[in-house]
């Protein structure tokens, strides 16, 4: 299967919001949209664009706001995430942080403490 455009499936943005989270290594953040935005940028489905960083995180996401039926990844320092178009208004979480799997230069050489930095950007 061709890869496809990005540009062609999802709108771009021109992000003014960047929400920082730290989630300690018992984080959780339960399953939840993220509607905080205009109601333009929501109607186009403008896209969230999310940064991990530090501890690697397991990512919960779906159609409803049941755990049982949500889909999980593992996001890892470095990953990014990106839902808008169709999937914008999907539920999302984080249920588990895994301890101690950040990459080690950014402890021992950054002197990144434990735990997962997460920096989400949005167009209002």
């Amino acid at each position: 299967m061709p890869l496809k455009n990005p540009r062609h499936i999802l709108p771009t943005i021109s992000p003014n919001i960047c929400i920082v989270n730290f989630y300690t290594t018992s984080g959780r953040l339960g399953l939840h949209q993220d509607r905080d935005e205009s109601r333009d940028s929501l109607g186009r489905g403008l896209p969230v664009v999310s940064l991990s960083v530090g501890d690697s995180a397991e990512f919960l996401y779906g159609d409803t706001r049941d755990v049982d039926e949500a889909k999980t990844v593992v996001l890892e320092s470095g990953d990014v995430l990106i839902f808008g178009g169709n999937s914008r208004m999907i539920y999302h979480g984080i249920s588990s942080i895994y301890a101690n799997s950040a990459p080690k230069a950014l402890q021992d050489e950054a002197g990144f403490r434990p735990g997962r930095l997460n920096l989400t950007f949005r167009q209002f």
